[in-house]
């Protein structure tokens, strides 16, 4: 027929048949009393019987389709004629247009509250809405619509019920099905429009709630696993990520300031706050590398909040920092080997670093140093030396050069001895004693308090000798002894047999009173001796009332009274025979702390002194507030602009600047 120009007949008349075909389908998809489950299955048998038989017609009218049609782009296919058809006569109706698409939904719906239902038939249907290209307008609007609402509402009653751990939980399930729906059925074009309707109706409006909710639980009670998937999905919504790390660090800075501001005053607490932080530390760093995929982000946030705590309470953070260190570095400290040492005093420079006040830190640790140097206390020279390294590479050889001396002057005195005691051998002295000398350069030590006490004839004549032996090789140098750090082993003979005592100078000269006689009182001892009466009492404690009773009190107690009597020991019982006699520590003394915290600030003040002399001299005409500011760049701790005023005053009262005539906020150098 297509060869004798039939063609456009044959064509028209092959559309009426097919077009009355489908219009005698309609009737069956109208009746009212088929359920939605019936329905679906009509449609999609008529849509597949539909197919079936245009692919049959079109294979029969195959020369039709290739010539004529070709020919005429004006005219449809057979095969887009058959999908027009079926389009504009059976899902173009809007009744099964409608029920179709709420079937579909009340499908899904059912499949969303956990039924199993015929994923093939949703299938089948929502590929027979594309093909038909009504997959958009019809269905699509309306999935999104009733998808919204479903977790809209799902999201809010969740939150109320259920903790953040389990309600993540179920956030993360959600999206799997989701996800798991457009694998099966759902058209690749819905995936964004949808995850990002999940993600926003579970998470993005709920972001401030869980937090507030959850998070602090999660990072106390260090749950890894749900922080990682907090991470996850609040990486997948806007502001998810800023939100988290905003809160993840509140949560820093509300734990560290209660490590760190010790409100009840425990002074137990304040003994371990070290030791928390280094936790509180390790605790954090964890959660940052396995949970927050070691984020910059979080990385910046964590070291802003620590510098923030530490330096909440001033000045004491440092000075416990130090204590630590010294309480790591003394000798006794068996529980770590030289790598976990090292480990150790790397986390320690962290916490270091956050500090404002690191000259705090420098006087703590120059007086524990000092110590652990004098009493010959220190666990291992290789660990100090490491400890100086790190500060001398954080902070300069400025901060350090003042350590290094001390340990210049201790090798130094050991080559001293040797030569002293060369030349001794030559000379006759008394043989029984022998002396051993550290001689401390006096800027690079503390400031010891310089105490005159009695010595017995053969220590005097003993520091004579010395003296000559040492002015002779050092000429123009003046030696001032330091009898409150000397110590001394004495042979002592109890009638249970001899035995050495370790003690300090000052138990030294107590002790050596009985050979003269076998009672005194407190003030005969504090007249024979010349020590300080508060040093004294605690030294007579020391021998009186702790473990080893070299000395019997009369009447006994805890506290030394001016009326007591001290009497020897002589029945004095030790299992071993070299015993060392503790020092009654008063809690690192109080003055001892005030003083050193004291003369901090005295050197901040010349530090601030220097540094406005320094910038005025450069400058030679500023205002005040460009000389503040300059100021707060130079200073390397923390400052009160108040104090910064008291200085400038201070130094306009010794003519070294002036204030502008003309301009009372302005100064000038006076040269």
């Amino acid at each position: 027929m297509c060869s004798y120009k039939m063609s456009s007949t044959l064509y028209e008349q092959l559309k009426q048949t097919c077009e009355n075909h489908v219009k005698s389908n309609i009737e069956q998809f109208l009746a009212d009393n088929i359920g939605y489950e019936e329905f679906l299955k009509k449609i999609d048998t008529c849509w597949q019987s539909h197919c079936r038989q245009m692919i049959m017609i079109r294979s029969i009218f195959l020369f039709l389709d290739r010539t004529y049609v070709l020919q005429n782009s004006a005219i449809l296919s057979i095969w887009d004629m058959g999908l027009d058809l079926f389009r504009t006569h059976i899902v173009g109706h809007h009744i099964v247009q409608n029920r179709t698409v709420d079937g579909l939904l009340q499908l899904i719906d059912r499949e969303r509250t956990g039924e199993a239902v015929d994923r093939s038939r949703l299938k089948s249907l929502l590929r027979m809405l594309s093909d038909l290209q009504i997959y958009q307008e019809a269905f699509e609007k309306k999935f999104l619509e009733a998808t919204d609402s479903l977790y809209r509402s799902e999201g809010q009653r969740l939150m109320e019920e259920r903790d953040v751990p389990e309600y993540l939980l179920h956030v993360e399930m959600r999206l799997e099905e989701e996800n798991e729906r457009l694998l099966h059925y759902l058209d690749q074009s819905t995936k964004k429009l949808l995850v990002n309707l999940v993600e926003k109706q579970l998470l993005e409006q709920h972001i401030s709630q869980i937090l507030l909710k959850g998070l602090d639980q999660l990072l106390s009670e260090n749950r890894t696993t749900d922080l990682c998937r907090m991470y996850t999905l609040f990486s997948r919504v806007k502001n998810g990520q800023k939100e988290l790390c905003a809160s993840f660090a509140t949560y820093i800075k509300g734990t560290g300031r209660i490590i760190v501001l010790n409100v009840n005053n425990d002074p137990d607490k304040d003994k371990d706050m070290v030791q928390a932080i280094l936790e509180f530390k390790d605790k954090i760093d964890n959660i940052i590398s396995t949970c927050f995929g070691k984020n910059e982000q979080f990385v910046n946030a964590m070291r802003e909040s620590f510098e923030n705590f530490i330096n909440a309470r001033q000045n004491k953070p440092a000075e416990y920092i130090a204590k630590y260190v010294d309480s790591k570095l003394r000798a006794g400290n068996k529980e770590a080997t030289e790598e976990e040492l090292e480990r150790l005093l790397d986390k320690i420079m962290v916490l270091f670093r956050f500090i404002h006040g690191k000259d705090v830190f420098e006087a703590f640790y120059k007086k524990d140093l000092a110590k652990r140097l004098l009493v010959g206390k220190s666990a291992s020279v290789d660990a100090e030396k490491s400890m100086l390294s790190k500060l001398k590479q954080e902070c300069g050889s400025g901060f350090t050069v003042k350590l290094e001396g001390m340990f210049k002057d201790m090798e130094l005195s050991k080559d001293i001895m040797l030569a002293f005691k060369q030349s001794v051998q030559n000379e006759k002295t008394s043989k029984n004693i022998e002396l051993t000398v550290n001689i401390l350069t006096m800027g690079y030590w503390p400031t010891y308090t310089p105490m005159e006490v009695h010595l017995p004839g053969e220590m005097v004549k003993l520091q004579e000798v010395f003296k000559k032996f040492y002015l002779g090789k050092h000429s123009g140098r003046k030696l001032q002894w330091q009898p409150t750090l000397g110590h001394c082993v004495l042979k002592a003979d109890f009638s249970g047999g001899m035995k050495e005592l370790q003690v300090s100078l000052f138990q030294t000269l107590c002790l050596l009173l009985f050979n003269e006689g076998d009672v005194f009182s407190f003030e005969e001892i504090k007249q024979a001796t010349a020590i300080e009466d508060s040093e004294l009492r605690r030294t007579l404690q020391s021998l009186a009332c702790g473990k080893a009773r070299l000395l019997l009190k009369a009447p006994k107690g805890k506290d030394v009274e001016n009326e007591d009597k001290f009497k020897f020991n002589d029945d004095f019982k030790h299992k071993l025979y070299r015993i060392k006699i503790n020092q009654i520590q008063m809690k690192e003394t109080q003055e001892e702390n005030v003083s050193t915290t004291e003369r901090v600030f005295q050197d901040r003040q010349y530090q601030v002194d220097a540094a406005i002399v320094r910038i005025m001299k450069t400058r030679k005409t500023l205002t005040h507030n460009l000389l503040i500011s300059e100021l707060y760049n130079q200073l390397k701790f923390p400052v009160k602009p108040a104090d910064l005023k008291k200085r400038i005053e201070s130094l306009i009262d010794r003519d070294y600047m002036e204030r502008d005539k003309d301009n009372p906020n302005s100064y000038n150098y006076v040269a």
